[in-house]
């Protein structure tokens, strides 16, 4: 008889026990019965008999035997009792012959919990066993809208698949993410071998995790095999040993403290916020001395989706590129890589640029950020900066200017210039950052003219000529696109008015000065300014410049009046000098929520997370169906409309 082995779990059982009583917390296992009425239920469906993991055992169906155990199902009734006899009885079976018959068990939310059985739970997890056979009744809840029920059901769609119930996601649409990484569409059934796999891998990842000291406490490990799938790809996980993923897992603990703290990011609003960090552990990485270094030991790379002549962006970012040669004058090298259009082509031209040399790469899209920040763990002797905002990884910086200030411009001289108090806006993307833009102009016109009112087109639509819808209304003066793209220059850029003959004449034109930009960087690197950690605290860091910094300005056309320029350039200047912000006092949005109030600014995070529109603003946030598809890829990343998801 296992005396010995029951005083053991009776230990374990009490002090369970005593710890839950400490906490104010009920001491016996729960009771399905207790928690759930059968009006929450939609209905009942039989699963047959499955593998259960144990650890997804939590609780009793009824009330029956719940107070012979604990909450963690170790016995708390004494040695020399009836059940205690029966529980060492079950042990020495189970070592002896190994138990069989399967538990009858109640699935409720993804957790389990025993009708008959509780004894063989009870034995099957002071063994340290993993998962036990049982016969399962699932109750489906009824759909709410509550976050528990809408991760229930995306479960549900994944255990259809995968048969797998260990996997448990704490935020949306992981499931989905996991299946992407996979290479699996949502409704793909798995042979079994791709189950066997799967349950293989998830399990040593499970084990390799357990061992470690715990990274987060709003995060679990479905989460973070999640995480570590995304940065490592699937494929290569699947082959990894246990000793092989506990010393990734290590690689990623900056990453997993980062999204277990909800993926902030610390804007640095200024190069000199950075210059006053010197006197902290100076430089980025290892490759780099303590200290100053000289320009000469930096290959740089750039990344571009497109062409110079295909894409206005990436030809902005190219006048950056040659800025940068013309500054250095043959002191750095500097390299480009276009057409990378999608993540294979990222990865490749990372590690081309590598490979040529470059130990300090800018990936010039927000699409490219989660391939730069994957290859940056995978490759700490480079430094990979990634043109996005409102972006949160712990292997790369993040940059973006605020282009928000010059549309707040470009609206005030819209509404100087219009007598009609009706403008137009072109927006491109539904993502963080456009929506600060298009209100700030709206801003900006309201300043002029209290009664201006914006009319909003977007140009990344199923259904595009965004301009003639304006014309139909009326509108004459329009805020389009803000650079040229080279192959198929127009005027329909920056500030400009249809005529009465149909042609276009520009007044004003954003401008944001990339080679400004990384001309600063590449100075407050080899000044040894630039942040040795990429996080601050628990925030990433996001080098986020404006006019302040003097990459952002607005070039004006010489027709304008004297009075219009003179208040165009005395908004700049006090932008300039902080004196004056554009989302100060009193603010609205479209459905009549105070945004900002009178006397306050809003925050850097509230502007570059903006998800509103203002309420002078005539237009909406298009869906995520109504897209195209270009648009769609970027706002699956950073978007914000609802359900961006295939």
């Amino acid at each position: 008889m296992s005396s010995l082995e029951y005083a053991a779990a009776l230990k374990q059982g009490k002090k369970c026990y005593q710890d839950a009583a400490a906490k104010g917390e009920v001491p016996y296992l729960p009771v399905l019965d207790n928690i759930v009425a059968d009006s929450d239920i939609a209905s009942e469906v039989p699963l047959g008999v499955i593998d259960i993991p144990l650890s997804r055992i939590v609780g009793t169906k009824t009330a029956g035997r719940t107070q012979a155990f604990a909450r963690n199902f170790m016995p708390v009734l004494a040695e020399k009792s009836e059940f205690a006899i029966k529980w060492s009885e079950l042990y020495d079976y189970q070592v002896e012959e190994g138990i069989q018959d399967p538990i009858l068990v109640y699935e409720y939310m993804n957790y389990f919990y025993v009708q008959e059985g509780n004894k063989r739970v009870s034995v099957m997890k002071f063994l340290g066993a993993h998962s036990i056979r049982g016969d399962v009744i699932r109750m489906l809840p009824k759909k709410n809208d509550s976050l528990e029920c809408r991760l229930y059901y995306e479960f549900l769609d994944f255990y259809e698949v995968s048969q797998n119930c260990e996997v448990w996601f704490t935020k949306e649409g992981g499931y989905a993410r996991l299946l992407k990484q996979m290479g699996k569409k949502p409704k793909e059934p798995w042979s079994e071998d791709d189950r066997l796999i799967f349950n293989s891998t998830y399990s040593r990842f499970s084990k390799a995790y357990e061992k470690m000291d715990p990274m987060a406490e709003n995060l679990n490990c479905s989460d973070i095999f999640l995480m570590y799938t995304e940065i490592f790809e699937y494929e290569v996980v699947s082959h990894q040993t246990e000793k092989d993923m506990a010393r990734d897992i290590v690689k990623i603990r900056k990453e997993v403290k980062l999204a277990d703290s909800g993926r902030q990011v610390e804007l640095v609003e200024s190069p000199k916020e950075v210059e006053e960090t010197r006197h902290k552990p100076p430089l980025l990485l290892n490759w780099l001395l303590a200290g100053a270094i000289d320009p000469e030991q930096l290959q740089i790379g750039f990344i571009y989706t497109k062409t110079t002549e295909t894409s206005g962006w990436t030809y902005s970012h190219e006048l950056g590129r040659q800025h940068l040669n013309e500054i250095y004058k043959g002191r750095l090298v500097t390299k480009f890589y276009d057409q990378v259009d999608n993540d294979d082509q990222v990865e490749e031209a990372i590690e081309k640029a590598i490979a040529d040399g470059c130990n300090l790469i800018f990936t010039t899209a927000p699409q490219m950020a989660e391939q730069s920040a994957r290859l940056a763990l995978l490759h700490p002797q480079v430094k990979i900066y990634n043109c996005s905002v409102n972006l949160s990884y712990s292997s790369i910086c993040t940059y973006y200017a605020r282009m928000y200030e010059a549309k707040f411009l470009m609206g005030a001289i819209a509404a100087a210039m219009s007598k009609t108090g009706r403008l137009g806006y072109v927006a491109d993307y539904p993502i963080y950052g456009t929506l600060a833009n298009i209100n700030a102009f709206a801003l900006g016109a309201r300043m002029i003219d209290p009664e201006t009112k914006v009319y909003l087109e977007w140009s990344r639509t199923r259904e595009a000529a965004a301009r003639a819808r304006l014309e139909e209304q009326g509108v004459r003066y329009i805020s389009g696109e803000d650079v040229i793209t080279p192959n198929r220059a127009s005027r329909e850029y920056g500030l400009y008015k249809i005529m009465d003959d149909g042609s276009l004449y520009n007044y004003a034109t954003p401008i944001c000065h990339w080679g400004k930009f990384y001309e600063q960087i590449v100075s407050l690197i080899c000044k040894g300014s630039d942040e040795k950690d990429v996080t601050k605290g628990k925030k990433a860091v996001n080098y986020w410049w404006g006019m302040s910094a003097d990459v952002i300005d607005v070039i004006c056309s010489g027709e304008f009046p004297h009075g219009t320029h003179r208040l165009i350039e005395f908004l700049k200047s006090s932008i300039r000098a902080g004196s004056f912000h554009p989302f100060d006092g009193l603010i609205y949005s479209q459905n009549g929520v105070i945004q900002c109030k009178e006397g306050q600014s809003l925050s850097p995070e509230d502007i570059v997370s903006m998800n509103w529109l203002a309420e002078n603003v005539v237009g909406r946030i298009p869906e995520y169906t109504e897209l195209n598809d270009e648009a769609k890829s970027l706002v699956r990343l950073q978007g914000v409309v609802e359900n961006a998801r295939e």
